[in-house]
């Protein structure tokens, strides 16, 4: 903190919640450390609805960091919504999918060492092939929008939740420029209608990327 020249950290996170901890005991804890100037505000990652709201209730949260993308929608069921009511902003990772939605990889792709890849399913020659209408249909909306299908999935996301900042991960400048394009692609509310019917009739094959990382931590 020395060398970024602060004495307090923006958006302190909980990665993850503590099963052993109740949420409460931590949520007070983050409440001290915003009273001493210490953090400006806190947050939970791939926290649910239930742990969301008890925290929320002893220390206002300001963020929820959770995997969310085409490929992994199941906090649309409760825990968005929930943000959405409490005004808690939510930060999703892995918004890309690890990269599948970017279309630029293919079932003769390999990974190795720390790659998180290596052991999400969705990456297996089989899912690979399996998961191909999701690739085609973004790569349809692209075309029609001049735009990547990482930028399409991108504003499907932005378009849909405005309290929502993804974080995909830009290794490379190109993809750094790319991904800060999508906020320039303005989808109509007909184009996302027909996009969401579209991806409602898409099944998704393999494991999500949060699953892929604690099996790799397993493993290394």
């Amino acid at each position: 903190m020395k060398r970024l020249g602060t004495d307090y950290v923006d958006l302190y996170y909980q990665h993850r919640v503590n099963k052993t901890i109740p949420v409460e005991e931590v949520a007070g804890v983050m409440g001290k450390l915003i009273g001493e100037g210490k953090i400006r505000g806190w947050g939970q990652s791939q926290a649910t609805e239930e742990e969301l709201r008890r925290a929320h209730a002893v220390t206002p949260i300001t963020a929820i960091q959770s995997e969310y993308s085409m490929m992994e929608r199941m906090f649309e069921k409760d825990v968005l919504p929930a943000c959405r009511e409490l005004g808690i902003g939510f930060v999703p990772f892995s918004p890309l999918g690890a990269g599948f939605l970017s279309g630029r990889y293919t079932s003769r792709d390999s990974y190795t060492g720390d790659d998180v890849r290596r052991v999400i399913t969705r990456f297996s020659k089989e899912n690979m092939d399996a998961n191909q209408p999701l690739l085609d249909l973004l790569r349809r909306f692209a075309e029609a929008k001049q735009a990547t299908p990482a930028q399409i999935s991108l504003a499907w996301m932005l378009h849909k939740w405005d309290f929502l900042v993804p974080i995909p991960g830009m290794r490379k400048a190109e993809r750094i420029k790319e991904n800060f394009g999508a906020a320039d692609i303005v989808l109509t509310d007909s184009e996302f209608e027909a996009l969401e019917q579209a991806l409602a009739q898409v099944r998704i094959y393999g494991n999500r990327t949060d699953e892929g990382i604690a099996r790799l931590k397993d493993m290394i």
